[in-house]
């Protein structure tokens, strides 16, 4: 019997671009990304201790503050440890971008943790407006907890509930579901052959997706602004979650122009269509962008 992975292989053979490639890189360790903390110091300052450190980085086309090591080192950095630094892929800092937060905007991300895109949206925000982190897990906000208090913000509220049943006494600017997913786009093969980071389990994700992004969506006021995204590249758990959404709210696509490369979303997959406005949604494969692969959606709530 063929494993689950095997079987997206086969039935992506067709949309993913240039597929050689892609099976080719996956079999390549993907570079080390980090984010400078500005909270915190400024970039010639965070760069010359990293320099002292002997790390060797350059800035990616993303932005100045996100750069990209240029050889791994896994050595205790003083620049992490006084909170100067975030480790963070290069994709998973398009959502945060795609939201678009600002100081004064009042944000729920509702599966915050660990806080990557928690403590870059506070970064974004000047540490100004308020942020509600929400996860379901404890273990889990321990980790978003350290995250925050080591970048030194003091704009967001940590929450604990499950996400499709979140409750709020009030309406958000913004919205972030990033989504629990399958993780197809972060999948490597080792040189034994072996799959690394897949997850294991036989959980309905696309049940939980669908509540999750629909109660996301209730949670925003109207005119406001959703961003779902995934780090998987299966359709199940990224168009036809966003397509449901469409059908059920007052709900809009809307363009986003990425500062990487890009495919659009897919609108007809096999013997489903789905609503057009969802080729407006991005899709970032890791052979193109040299990151983990991603999805996202930006929604207008009407």
């Amino acid at each position: 019997m063929k494993d689950a992975f095997s079987r997206f292989l086969e039935d992506y053979r067709d949309v993913i671009p240039d597929f050689q490639e892609y099976l080719l890189d996956l079999k390549t360790p993907l570079p080390v990304y980090f984010r400078i903390n500005t909270l915190k110091t400024g970039a010639e300052p965070a760069k010359k201790l990293l320099k002292q450190e002997g790390v060797v980085f350059q800035e990616t086309c993303f932005s100045e503050l996100l750069l990209v090591k240029k050889q791994d080192t896994d050595r205790p950095l003083l620049s992490y440890h006084l909170g100067y630094i975030y480790p963070q892929a290069l994709s998973s800092a398009l959502p945060v971008h795609a939201l678009g937060p600002k100081p004064g905007d009042r944000i729920l991300d509702l599966c915050a943790a660990p806080g990557g895109k928690t403590t870059h949206m506070a970064q974004m925000m000047d540490d100004e407006g308020l942020i509600f982190a929400n996860d379901r897990k404890l273990g889990r906000l321990t980790a978003l907890m350290a995250n925050i208090k080591r970048l030194g913000i003091t704009n967001t509220v940590v929450t604990q509930a499950r996400g499709e049943h979140y409750r709020a006494d009030f309406k958000f600017d913004k919205v972030l579901v990033d989504a629990p997913c399958s993780g197809i786009g972060r999948y490597r093969i080792d040189p034994a052959g072996r799959i690394r980071h897949m997850r294991p389990g036989k959980t309905d994700l696309p049940a939980i997706q669908k509540a999750l992004i629909t109660r996301g969506f209730d949670l925003l006021r109207p005119g406001g602004v959703m961003v779902y995204s995934t780090c998987t590249l299966n359709i199940e758990e990224n168009e036809a979650v966003v397509h449901y959404l469409l059908q059920k709210r007052p709900a809009e696509v809307t363009k986003w122009q990425p500062p990487v490369k890009w495919s659009p979303g897919i609108t007809r997959f096999k013997e489903r269509e789905y609503e057009e406005g969802i080729g407006l949604a991005r899709r970032f494969y890791p052979h193109e962008i040299r990151s983990v692969g991603f999805f996202l959606a930006r929604i207008v709530k009407h």
